[in-house]
This record gives C-alpha cells, sequence and structure tokens, in this order.
C-alpha cells in the first residue's frame, strides 16, 4: 500500500477519535472513568481473540506489545481525567502539542531530524487548533491541564516508541494491537473492579451501543491503523495527520449537536489543513532522500 492510502487511514482514525467526544462524555457521567475504559478494553481485547487462534505471539512481540499496552494506557487515563478537570479549550490546545512532541522526540531518538520546514507547519497546526477552541477563551492552568500536558507527552512517546521498536521487524501488527488491548483490559479492571457492576447496571442500550463505537472503532480500528502506518511512514507523520483530530469533533458537534461554528473556526480549520498538508508533504520529501 502506498504513502497516501496510509494517509487516509490515519485521517479516518482521526475523525473516528473526533466523532467520540460526545459518546465518551456521556458514558463516563454514566458509569465512570475506569469503568468505561475497563469495559471498552475488554470489548476491543474479546473482538480482537479470533484473529489470535492461528497467531502465536512471540517473546519479542510481548515484549513490545506489552510496553505498548502500559503506554497507551497511560494516554488515555491521563487525557480523560485531564478533560474532565479542565476546559476543552485547554485541554485541545494542549494535546495539540504532540504535534510538535512527536518529531521532536523522533528527531532526537534516532538523531536524524526533520526539516525545519515540517516543524514550521506542525506550528501554524496547532495555532490551527488555538483558534479553532478558542471561542471560549483559555482558562487559568489547573491540576487538569497538568494531566493534559503529561498525556500529550506521552502520546508522544507512544507514537514514537511505536515507530522506534517496530519498524523493520517482523512484528505482526494484529498481534502487538491485541496485546496492547489485553494490557489495558487487565490493568483497568483490576483497578475499576469495585465499580464495574454499578456501571453495569447503569448503563443502558443506548450506553453499550456507544461503548461498542468505542471499543471497536476507537481502539481496535484506530490502534491497528495507527501502528500499521506507523511503520510504514514515520511518528511524525502519523501524529501530524492524526492531529487533525479537533477539527473532525468541531465538525462533528456542528453536523450532530447543532453547535455554532465562528469565523474564527474556520480560520483554524483552514490553519490545520494547510499545516497538516504542507507538513506531510515536506515529511514525504525528506523521507525520499532519507530513508528510514
Amino acid at each position: 500500500m502506498s504513502i497516501r492510502r496510509s494517509d487516509l487511514l490515519l485521517l479516518a482514525v482521526a475523525v473516528v477519535w473526533g466523532s467520540s467526544y460526545l459518546t465518551a462524555r456521556t458514558l463516563v457521567l454514566a458509569g465512570g472513568v475506569l469503568a468505561v475504559l475497563a469495559l471498552r478494553f475488554v470489548i476491543s481485547a474479546v473482538a480482537l481473540a479470533p484473529a489470535m487462534i492461528v497467531r502465536r505471539p512471540t517473546r519479542a512481540e510481548l515484549s513490545v506489545g506489552a510496553l505498548l499496552g502500559l503506554t497507551q494506557a497511560s494516554v488515555l487515563v491521563l487525557e480523560t481525567y485531564g478533560v474532565s478537570m479542565t476546559s476543552a479549550t485547554n485541554a485541545g490546545v494542549l494535546i495539540s502539542l504532540t504535534i510538535l512532541l512527536t518529531p521532536a522526540l523522533e528527531g532526537a531518538v534516532q538523531r536524524r531530524w526533520l526539516p525545519g520546514r515540517f516543524f514550521v507547519s506542525a506550528a501554524v497546526a496547532v495555532t490551527g487548533v488555538i483558534l479553532l477552541v478558542a471561542g471560549p477563551g483559555l482558562r487559568a492552568p489547573t491540576a487538569g491541564d497538568a494531566l493534559m500536558l503529561a498525556a500529550a507527552v506521552v502520546r508522544a512517546a507512544h507514537v514514537t516508541l511505536s515507530g522506534r521498536l517496530t519498524t523493520g521487524r517482523p512484528y505482526d501488527t494484529v498481534t502487538l494491537t491485541w496485546l496492547q488491548t489485553v494490557v489495558g483490559a487487565v490493568l483497568f479492571t483490576l483497578v475499576a473492579a469495585p465499580a464495574l457492576p454499578s456501571a453495569v447496571r447503569a448503563f443502558e442500550p443506548g450506553h453499550w451501543l456507544g461503548l461498542l463505537y468505542l471499543a471497536l472503532g476507537c481502539s481496535v480500528f484506530a490502534f491497528l491503523v495507527q501502528l500499521w502506518a506507523i511503520r510504514r511512514t514515520s511518528a511524525a507523520r502519523a501524529s501530524l495527520l492524526l492531529g487533525t483530530e479537533p477539527v473532525w469533533a468541531v465538525l462533528i458537534g456542528v453536523g450532530i449537536a447543532g453547535e455554532h461554528l465562528t469565523a474564527v473556526g474556520v480560520a483554524g480549520i483552514a490553519l490545520v489543513l494547510a499545516g497538516t498538508y504542507y507538513g506531510q508533504r515536506v515529511e514525504a520529501a525528506h523521507r525520499a532522500l532519507v530513508p528510514v
């Protein structure tokens, strides 16, 4: 498959993640953060289990899958609690820093830096996110902001590790993704065990449909595509494309929830898309000259 197809799949992941905000918020209110995460990962692991009938993880895959599972679970915990403790504006701006943090971290690890033009395009995309979510204005820093900043750092580390540990190695993407979901399912189930029975009782049919969407769309599909694409492009490119998530969240909010989009928001969307488009072109040209 070509790089262009991987770009489209990464954008599809960004759309799925952006569409999940309203669903996740409703589920957390009904069952609590940890219970929702536990059920989400359990369903994801069960959904991928049939594919493992013909697969046998190697020792190396077990190690890599466990590590990536820990970092992925950490990102979700930090993000979920962070969003609940700060404004949506602050959260959107802080998590978008991943667009800049990932190429910086990847360059430091590989000792091979992308051209400065890439970082300029990433900064343009972050500026677009700020304009897009700055309707109510930034709020004074809180503990939630610290959690969101930590989530951005850990997400950058997770994406970078995904590329560093798997590119060029004979690992099976499905196996690694399943191992990530198993690690998350075990960790969150242990922590959320006391709250799980009440959460299950509180969920109505609509909640379970939302949970299936989070598990199958935002976890199984998204984790598979993210890891598959990173192994074929780069962590920096994947992060830039996934950084369009706030754009889709806003557009879906306008289309479904009846929210209003201001002129400043339209300008923000334009900057995010322009920065992403130019950045992926710079990364592709650099990759052609300096192959990984």
